[in-house]
């Protein structure tokens, strides 16, 4: 059994190597606590960045050019 879980190796350059060793201490994780963290950031960046996009496309589709634009919508 694997317990929901999949061992991934992965290479990385030296320099890498040692900050993820550096920073895990100074966190008091594991490396694979914070790849994981790190995974999870990514994963809502690239999610939030989608979210940006569209309102910026949704802005551009409406005229508005400022928040005093959207107040004046948003009522």
């Amino acid at each position: 059994m694997n317990n929901g879980r999949v061992i991934l190796n992965i290479s990385v350059p030296t320099t890498i190597g040692k900050q993820i060793d550096s920073l895990a201490k100074e966190e008091n994780k594991t490396r694979s606590e914070l790849i994981r963290e790190a995974f999870r950031v990514y994963r809502f960046q690239k999610s939030w960045s989608k979210i940006r996009a569209l309102g910026e496309q949704t802005a551009q589709r409406m005229g508005l050019e400022s928040y005093d634009d959207i107040e004046k919508i948003a009522g």
